[in-house]
């Protein structure tokens, strides 16, 4: 088998070729101008507000240089942005406001005061963030104003720096002092942009403090500088306790306490200092979140609980600019202290344009939002209009805002519908000319609107003051209804596909099944092998049963809401066979209490993933899935607490007893029994490493400091010196084995030793319990795999495949992905698990521990322990000679069903390429199944020539010469 080893690289070259074609033609970023805005540019625009009207002005006026207007007139002179990462909504809003309390509610207590008490000049916004919701994506989409493509969350280790026109470039170009304290990926984003900065390293996500602590020291001495136009201090606090401890946890909450300290004290300095004349007169204060989070701290869909974040705009303007009920789309409500407060809503989207109308910087040229009416006015202040449309002194207040509005929509609108036009004559597709023909449509009806009508009005106020306030309110209606039209295009159709590059892939996807299916062909007819007990060459049931529940996986991901459930629909489907077994085994009254304990294993696992036991923070919903008596319980009794502490180290010695068994009965000595050494020395150090971090048994004055990060590495280098005496041996040693099935089973037990204690140590505690799922899980199908062998007495019993283990083998694989507490999505990455026996982010090493986290279960160990299925079948001397073989075919059946179900879920993105949420659901499923199949065929590879050596090979080729004599 070794010289048929050139398939699989064959195979896995087409799906790398295919799989890059067709990400080519899927996740296409947009194409990003090279245009950036400038003050000059907006004298191309109808609007009233103007460069050249501005400089016509009288001269003697006496506003400061950079109070001038360029796009429209500075509403504020300073801006403080708080970045709170990963802050939820319902951190800042009452929790009257939801319909159950949760521990996490009303603890930024101060921000809630300051919208019941100054509802003029303070207010809670809900924001909307677009998926995916990794930070990159959002800090991008906050400055650009754009949509960013799905494919930038694979930078989000790596953000290269923003080349299209953004907020922190008009801020330096146009001569605003940025100081940046914070997370470091703002460096990265904007690496030349800022006056001042102090950036903190980001990544190591159990680290709470080192963050935040620099943006303390730096943020309050900053507010009594004046050196500065624009101050962003980005937090991170509040991320990181998400991932590591979810939100419903007392890091948290001490987290917003905290953040609730620093922002009474941020207000005190800027109120002492906001008075007429003073440094913060005419400064605009925005705390907000840059995405949401679930309540297990995760983040990167779609979902409501990571797409809404929130805003809290303070402003120290005295009074604030009055605005139009009919504008203001504010729902209030009562909080615990029966006082009112009003919370709006806003897109992210609208963030930048929004921002740069109060600065009084030109918009970033690839915005497509809109200028917020709430936010706007809230920052606005008061305003003297008479050098704008003309010297009227008796304008009501009303008039004022309305006509300042219109004036800001106006800009906005000609800035948006030059970007689009400007999009789609430089891109390669763009958008259909059904929709240039209607965004064209209502801008030339907003515009005709605007020159025809308002203006004229304006003109001849006197005369026509009555028709004016209903004129200014249609023409704020059109202009909003244009920048919605094309946010909502935009977000359908923004991404470019390109089908021939998309159908490529798929093309060679295609053929790589052929391949597949014909290279499984030819070796099953050369050395006789069948899919029945007969022997012949037709079609057996359980050829039909397989073939039947991989078509039925595959067409689930036509659906999002299977797609959603796919972990259920896995153990569902693994359940149907099981219970197929079962029937055999009822039948032939044979190993019964296998198929017993196999289904109740199935549903063991369904169990875990409806309840979401390792998903879930340990105290939040999986804690309240349990009936309030057993909660009583365990409280009654603090033994109880002590127990769940020692069961995982219980498991592991359970886990190291079962290899040395395993080892033992197969008389083996030499290398293997120092694999099988090392593995139980690893073990014990992954006890006392849980020992070291665990707070009821205090002992984490064992290992402190550093001293914390030794064991892990100490794992992971055993774990690879097992690799490589594994390696070493399979490449020098030349001693041959009689019993083929007896080396196989060894080389099998040996790989599973060597990952299993690095695997293990990421998954946490529930590591040891999921490896004995694994274990037993593949005794069963190993055993239930026999049954009909078991009544037969030679024959060609020897010769026959059955698919049916390979694809419980499959499925079960799935099912632990979904156990462990994984699921296709980005926010589904444990990225805590990268920073065991870490401090410090190292993108290599880190990488490859997040991938044996994510991986483990689901895909190493299940491909180096497929020969379980060929070793453990207790065939006779003459079935010993087919081994290889059948472990060859096995390996190729495996891959076929890995590469149907890829080639499913290809076909159904391209299918729902427009659909509501292919970037929120379809294409993360589609990133982590392509980057799965590319990591099976590289296992498959690396399995294959370490189970079929020369010595091995030779043998059946001895066999194939005999089998082809008369």
């Amino acid at each position: 088998m070794g010289k048929r080893i050139w398939v699989h690289w064959v195979i896995m070259a087409l799906h790398v070729v295919a799989i890059v074609i067709f990400t080519r033609g899927f996740l296409l970023t947009r194409t990003e101008l090279p245009f950036y805005s400038n003050c000059s540019d907006v004298l191309q625009s109808p609007c009233s507000f103007s460069v050249n009207e501005n400089q016509n002005q009288n001269q003697n006026d006496t506003v400061d240089q950079n109070q001038q207007r360029c796009w429209s007139k500075p509403a504020i002179g300073r801006l403080v942005i708080i970045v709170f990462d990963a802050l939820r909504f319902d951190f800042v809003a009452p929790s009257t406001f939801f319909q159950e309390s949760k521990p996490w509610m009303d603890k930024l207590q101060f921000v809630q005061d300051l919208a019941a008490k100054n509802a003029s000049s303070a207010r809670i916004f809900k924001a909307i963030a677009d998926p995916p919701t990794t930070s990159l994506q959002r800090l991008k989409g906050l400055t650009t104003g754009g949509l960013p493509t799905f494919i930038d969350v694979g930078n989000s280790f790596g953000a290269p720096a923003i080349v299209e026109d953004n907020l922190i470039h008009q801020l330096a170009k146009n001569g605003k002092r940025v100081v940046m304290m914070g997370d470091d990926t703002w460096m990265q984003l904007f690496p030349n942009h800022f006056e001042k900065s102090f950036p903190y390293p980001s990544f190591n996500v159990r680290d709470l403090d080192t963050v935040d602590n620099g943006c303390i020291e730096h943020l309050l001495p900053f507010l009594h500088q004046e050196d500065w136009d624009v101050l962003i201090a980005h937090f991170l606090g509040v991320d990181h306790a998400g991932h590591i401890f979810g939100v419903d946890s007392v890091q948290m909450i001490e987290k917003l306490e905290q953040y609730n300290s620093i922002l009474q004290k941020v207000v005190e300095a800027l109120e002492s200092q906001s008075a007429p004349g003073g440094l913060h007169e005419n400064t605009l204060l925005l705390v907000m979140g840059d995405h949401g989070q679930t309540v297990n701290g995760d983040h990167g869909g779609g979902s409501a609980e990571e797409v809404e974040t929130s805003i809290f705009a303070v402003s120290f303007k005295n009074p604030p600019s009055p605005l139009p009920s009919e504008f203001d789309t504010s729902s209030c409500g009562l909080d615990l202290g029966r006082r009112n407060i009003c919370f709006s809503s806003i897109h992210q989207l609208d963030f930048a344009v929004t921002v740069s109308a109060l600065l009084g910087i030109p918009f970033p040229f690839g915005s497509i939002g809109r200028v917020n009416p709430q936010l706007y006015a809230l920052g606005a202040g008061t305003w003297n209009f008479e050098d704008s449309v003309g010297n009227y002194q008796n304008k009501s207040k009303l008039e004022e805002w309305m006509l300042n509005y219109a004036n800001v929509l106006c800009t906005n609108s000609w800035q948006v519908k030059r970007y689009i036009d400007i999009y789609s004559a430089s891109s390669v597709i763009g958008f259909s000319n059904e929709d240039l023909l209607h965004i064209a449509s209502m801008y030339a009806k907003a515009e005709e609107k605007w020159s025809h009508t308002t203006q004229k009005l304006l003109l001849h106020k006197k005369e026509s003051h009555n028709e004016l306030l209903p004129a200014l309110r249609r023409q704020i209606d059109l202009y909003s209804e244009f920048l919605a039209s094309v946010a909502e295009l935009a977000r359908s159709k923004w991404t470019e596909f390109n089908l021939k590059m998309m159908g490529t892939g798929l093309g060679i996807m295609l053929i790589s099944l052929l391949i597949h299916f014909l290279a499984i062909k030819k070796v099953k007819e050369q050395y006789g092998f069948s899919f029945t007990s007969s022997g012949d060459s037709g079609i057996s049931f359980g050829l039909i049963l397989s073939c039947f529940m991989v078509v039925i996986r595959a067409c689930s991901f036509l659906s999002n809401s299977f797609i959603l459930e796919e972990g259920k629909v896995a153990c569902f489907l693994l359940a149907t066979t099981a219970l197929v077994k079962m029937r055999y085994s009822i039948m032939k009254k044979k190993m019964i209490l296998e198929a017993f304990v196999f289904l109740l294993l199935i549903t063991i696992c369904r169990f875990t993933i409806e309840v979401g036991l390792s998903k879930q923070a340990p105290s939040s919903e999986f804690m309240n899935a349990y009936p309030s008596w057993m909660l009583r319980i365990a409280a009654g009794f603090p033994i109880w607490n002590f127990v769940a502490e020692a069961l995982p180290v219980v498991a592991l010695i359970l886990l190291a007893f079962l290899l040395r068994e395993a080892i033992t009965r197969s008389s083996s000595k030499g290398i293997w029994k120092y694999i099988i050494m090392g593995t139980n020395l690893s073990y014990m150090l992954i006890a006392v490493h849980w020992a070291s971090e665990s707070d009821r048994l205090n002992l984490a004055w064992v290992l402190k400091g550093t001293g914390r990060s030794y064991i892990p590495r100490l794992i992971y280098a055993i774990g690879f010196g097992q690799l490589l005496l594994l390696t070493f041996n399979q490449l020098f040693s030349k001693r041959k084995s009689s019993d083929h099935s007896n080396l196989l089973y060894i080389k099998t037990v040996a790989m599973f030793s060597a990952w299993s204690s690095t695997i293990i140590i990421l998954l946490g505690k529930q590591g040891p319990w999921v490896a004995l799922a694994f274990i037993i899980g593949g005794y069963c199908i190993m055993r239930l795999d026999n049954i009909e062998l078991d009544v037969k007495d030679g024959g060609s019993w020897n010769r026959m495949l059955d698919p049916v283990p390979i694809t419980q083998w499959s499925l079960f694989a799935v099912c632990l992905f979904f156990c462990t507490g994984h699921w296709c999505a980005f926010d589904g990455l444990r990225y805590g698990a990268a920073f065991i026996g870490f401090e410090e982010f190292l993108l290599v090493p880190q990488a490859i521990l997040l991938t044996m986290d994510t991986f483990g279960f689901s895909l190493i160990l299940p491909i180096f322990g497929v020969p379980f299925l060929v070793a453990c079948m207790g065939q006779s001397e003459k079935g010993k000679k087919f081994i290889l073989t059948r472990l060859y075919l096995v390996y190729m059946i495996y891959g076929l069903i890995m590469a149907t179900s890829v080639t499913a879920t290809i076909i159904c993105v391209t299918m729902h390429r427009r659909h509501l949420m292919v970037w929120g659901l379809f294409a993360p499923k589609f990133v982590f199944d392509v980057a799965g199949l590319i990591l099976t065929d590289v296992l498959v590879c690396l399995a294959s020539h370490y189970y079929f050596s020369q010595v091995e090979d030779d043998a059946l080729q001895d066999l194939s010469t005999k089998n082809k004599k008369p």
